[in-house]
């Protein structure tokens, strides 16, 4: 069994101008919020994963970072502020998520719709990519984010299905997998769809490619493949640490079986270098 990956921290200006502005603007990141290990590399490139509606997530996913409690209010200058922050720090890719709000009639997918459409009128150069909840299975809600039209809606899948019971009790794989065909098919084909996926919770190489296989029968182009790291003694334990050359291996499998791009290794996120799977897709078509 390989060893735990380790990150190596390091003093960066940029960081600063990052957290600084996060902070004036009173925005989030799912960067801090789910104690994500790349936090301190994408705040030192001057780039961050925004998330919308609050701190606190109505579900309570044991291998989550994220806070379960009362939903905060939702801010209804978030919108306005985050297009402000992606026009200073001059992104050209950004990446928005959210907590789960169960609470809410729609989701919050009119927040969502909301912060992509005053990013587009703000800086109209900047690709967009949202992290989507399932919104229940919502069909309506999805089709509000639609019709905003970012260039990628990502619905993770998170682990394989006999894991669902144990990992996101409060989920459902087979729902996961409408909420991905129906991106496709709401856009008409017109919006990236992308999923992840977390290796180490106890899943089998079987089962791993049967969700290759059920991702992409159900539209999905874009996939992201990492090792899960337990938040705390409190959260889902992890079962394995992948091996590097496994990552690489199933990576190749994944591009095999038809994936237009797949992002495979230890340290690998869903929103991790998110544009690359835009660029390469757009160099290949």
């Amino acid at each position: 069994m390989t060893s735990k990956p380790r990150i190596r921290y390091s003093y960066s200006q940029d960081r600063e101008v990052v957290e600084q502005l996060l902070s004036s603007l009173n925005l989030n990141t799912v960067c801090r919020e789910a104690n994500c290990p790349n936090a301190y590399e994408c705040f030192s490139r001057k780039t961050a994963t925004f998330m919308i509606l609050g701190t606190n997530c109505t579900r309570n996913c044991p291998f989550c970072n994220v806070s379960c409690g009362e939903p905060l209010q939702v801010d209804p200058n978030e919108p306005r502020n985050i297009a402000e922050a992606v026009k200073t720090l001059g992104l050209k890719y950004v990446v928005v998520t959210s907590v789960t709000r169960d609470d809410l009639p729609d989701g919050g997918a009119e927040h969502f719709a909301k912060v992509i459409l005053e990013i587009i009128k703000t800086t109209k150069d900047t690709a967009i990519e949202v992290l989507i909840p399932d919104f229940m299975g919502d069909n309506d809600s999805l089709e509000t984010v639609v019709r905003a039209f970012p260039d990628v809606i990502s619905h993770n899948v998170e682990t394989v299905k006999s894991l669902y019971p144990k990992a996101r009790p409060q989920a459902s794989y087979e729902r996961t997998l409408k909420v991905l065909r129906n991106i496709r098919e709401l856009s008409e084909g017109k919006i990236h769809s992308k999923s992840g996926v977390m290796l180490g919770m106890g899943e089998t190489e079987t089962e791993l490619y049967t969700l290759f296989d059920d991702l992409l029968e159900n539209g999905c182009e874009f996939l992201t493949i990492g090792q899960y790291l337990a938040p705390s003694k409190k959260h889902l334990p992890v079962r394995n640490y992948v091996e590097p050359e496994k990552f690489e291996e199933y990576g190749e499998i994944a591009k095999q079986k038809g994936f237009a791009f797949v992002s495979s290794g230890s340290l690998v996120r869903s929103s991790y270098h998110a544009d690359e799977a835009l660029i390469y897709r757009n160099q290949n078509s």
